[in-house]
């Protein structure tokens, strides 16, 4: 579980293919403190720490992952955005974040507004509904609040520090990303279709 709330970017050092691909990301996390076998959010995926040395861990992804999310893309020199797992008694700065990616999602436009960033994305339809202004969306593991809705349209607003310590800061039109849908939001759905059924 996590928040949605970056804490450091890392870096892709190394991709290897074997049934599955292994990524070596570099970090300044403290690895030490790292368990083999815990789990980090990349990107906004929850990936299982299976390596690591003083500045970097291991991570392996299934082909299912990798068709689903935007790690196929991954190469070395590609940054990272990186949250280690929620701790019982920990702030929850953002939002309840599983790091079970649900889509990709296509960035639009990105437009300066003042200081920040004003990003407009383009949903897959079966996660559009799911999407409600003023309510909260991950977008590469990164916690927002959605500002504007429009079908399978929605926006949201990058403040400057945002922008710094995230990844997010250096998306263009056409870039993609990886999107988890609320969690709330999803059971409420489920609620619905459920008393429609019965």
């Amino acid at each position: 579980m996590f928040t949605g709330i970056i804490t450091d970017i890392g870096t892709v050092t190394a991709r290897e293919m074997r049934g599955d691909a292994r990524f070596q990301i570099r970090t300044a996390y403290d690895t030490g403190s790292i368990a083999i076998g815990a789990s980090i959010a990349c990107s906004g995926v929850c990936l299982t720490v299976v390596q690591k040395a003083q500045d970097w861990f291991s991570v392996d992804v299934s082909a299912e992952t990798l068709s689903r999310t935007t790690l196929g893309s991954w190469v070395p020199g590609s940054r990272v955005n990186l949250e280690r797992s929620l701790k019982v008694g920990d702030e929850l700065g953002g939002h309840i974040v599983s790091g079970h990616v649900d889509g990709v999602a296509d960035v639009l436009d990105v437009m300066p507004e003042g200081d920040s960033l004003r990003l407009q994305f383009h949903a897959p339809s079966d996660l559009a509904g799911y999407i409600a202004e003023k309510g909260s969306v991950t977008i590469d593991g990164v916690s927002l609040t959605v500002n504007r809705v429009q079908g399978n349209l929605f926006g949201v607003n990058l403040i400057p520090h945002t922008q710094q310590v995230t990844t997010l800061g250096q998306l263009s039109a056409a870039s993609k990303v990886n999107m988890e849908i609320d969690t709330l939001a999803r059971y409420v759905a489920r609620l619905q279709q459920w008393g429609k059924a019965s």
